[in-house]
């Protein structure tokens, strides 16, 4: 066995708490070490018998593995740890190679408090419109004091629907009930801990709303977190919320769990309740998503989808290099050695494929611009009109060009959607998960110029239009490392295959970073 492969046996034994398996793992000699705060164990016997007495390791997550050899037979493997509780942590082992394979002769663990921003003030304006908690856990359920950030388009019984708006907050009426995804998370046990900022109208993929602010990144200190659930996956990031319910319809879920290091899941569309939800696009619409883990995104999930038999899971994973190849170029390298360290850790084969997206990708792009923008201003142009200057200039500019669709144009623009939906649907069937970068780049600086923005936004759009026209599923997992930002890897199935995507993503979390 190789010494990645080695290690991830290590990992999920520790995650399992296999006592037998870790004990395999560290090198059975009297001068083993392991190193804990001020806490030096010395020989296995030792190591062996604080792991029986501790009653197993905290859950976490690796986020990325760095591995030096100084010497034949020798290497230094240092990953980067994140718990569920946010706090991050390094973990330095020295492998030693011995005829019975590579086993680990010292090991260091170090626990990193959680990024904290200054001021990290809990109720700021940036991330929520209404701090909480405003409905209290039953402490009972699969989400039992699961704290939940709500994105500011669902409705919550007593409150108002704000949109990223305040001229659309001031006429919104106060909620008699909440929305059903609300509601099915609060009947699973989860705590209503606030209502969280969107983009306006949840037309951008930016997060800088021009009212609110722009909420801080802990993941990638000075830039975005993307939107339009800037403020679900801000509260998430920054540990304030455990979850997050956002909404996603062209990567608005997808888009913010790749900058702020994040898991998040976009629904296949209709399968999660979209009742007191203000829409944007309804032929793309989905609620889903964001969490710091896989287990406890696959967990929420099934609050949402509708009862069914677990769908086939995945046995196999295709890349379309041609679809990879929109993504920036260190982007695709970070994304290369993720898709290995995923093929080990998974034992699925990955195989390269030609969808054929990238030949007709420009023509469904506009088709999905042109039906999404007209669905917009079908839904709030009236709105618009009465509330000139109401709106952010790139956000009314938008809205604009859906005012100017043509009825001719949006038919022949939704024939094309049709004809892209079954070529997906072609290449894509149950039991496969095709795998590409969930954004362009890693998250643009916060200051960055309007056009540079633009560009970033309409270069992203070209990845995550694909799960949005067809209707499909996608999870992102946060496996890629650019300059030491997050970068989300994404997953696209079959129409209906959110359960086994979710399976696919949490059985294989821990992924090596590049």
């Amino acid at each position: 066995m190789d010494l990645l492969a080695a290690f991830w046996a290590y990992e999920q034994a520790l995650a399992a708490n296999d006592l037998t398996g870790l004990d395999h793992w560290f090198l059975d000699a009297p001068d083993t070490l392991r190193a804990e705060g001020d806490n030096v164990l010395v020989g296995h016997t030792a190591i062996a018998d604080f792991r029986r007495g501790r009653g197993g390791a905290p859950a976490r997550v690796v986020e990325r593995v760095h591995v030096v050899r100084p010497a034949a037979g020798v290497a230094v493997v240092t990953a980067e740890t994140r718990r569920q509780d946010g706090t991050r942590g390094l973990q330095t082992q020295v492998w030693q190679h011995t005829d019975a394979g590579w086993r680990i002769a010292a090991a260091h663990v170090s626990a990193v408090a959680a990024s904290t921003l200054a001021p990290d003030d809990p109720s700021d304006p940036a991330v929520w419109r209404a701090a909480g908690p405003l409905v209290a856990s039953t402490g009972q359920g699969p989400l039992a004091q699961v704290r939940t950030a709500v994105k500011d388009l669902f409705a919550v019984a007593g409150q108002r629907v704000g949109a990223g708006n305040p001229a659309w907050l001031a006429e919104a009426r106060t909620e008699p009930e909440h929305a059903d995804a609300v509601r099915q998370l609060l009947d699973a046990g989860a705590e209503l801990t606030g209502i969280a900022q969107t983009d306006e109208l949840a037309f951008s993929l930016a997060g800088t709303n021009l009212h609110y602010g722009t909420p801080a990144n802990p993941a990638a200190p000075g830039r975005i977190t993307g939107g339009s659930s800037s403020g679900p996956a801000a509260a998430v990031a920054r540990g304030w919320a455990d979850l997050g319910l956002a909404t996603d319809t062209a990567g608005s879920i997808r888009v913010p769990a790749s900058y702020c290091g994040l898991y998040g899941w976009r629904p296949t569309h209709g399968a999660t309740p979209n009742g007191g939800l203000l829409a944007l696009a309804p032929s793309f619409d989905t609620a889903g998503l964001l969490a710091p883990d896989p287990v406890l995104l696959r967990t929420a999930a099934e609050a949402l989808l509708t009862p069914g038999d677990t769908t086939v899971p995945i046995t196999a994973c295709i890349v379309d290099e041609e679809l990879v190849s929109l993504a920036e170029p260190e982007v695709r390298a970070s994304f290369e050695a993720a898709c290995r360290a995923l093929t080990l850790r998974t034992a699925l084969p990955l195989t390269p494929a030609r969808t054929g997206a990238v030949e007709h990708l420009q023509e469904w792009f506009a088709a999905f611009r042109t039906v999404q923008s007209a669905e917009a201003w079908e839904q709030h142009g009236a709105w618009i009109t009465r509330h000139p200057g109401a709106l952010a200039p790139d956000v009314a500019a938008r809205f604009e060009n859906g005012r100017r669709v043509s009825a001719a144009e949006r038919t022949q623009a939704e024939q094309v959607l049709s004809d892209a939906r079954k070529a997906l649907d072609a290449v894509l069937p149950p039991g496969t998960a095709l795998l590409l970068p969930a954004t362009s780049g890693p998250a643009p600086l916060a200051d960055a110029p309007p056009e540079e923005m633009e560009a970033i936004r309409a270069a992203t759009l070209r990845l995550t239009c694909l799960a949005s026209l067809a209707g499909l599923p996608a999870v992102v997992a946060p496996l890629l490392r650019v300059r030491s930002l997050p970068v989300g890897l994404s997953a696209l199935g079959a129409r209906g295959t959110d359960r086994a995507l979710l399976d696919f993503i949490t059985d294989s979390r821990n992924p090596a970073h590049a």
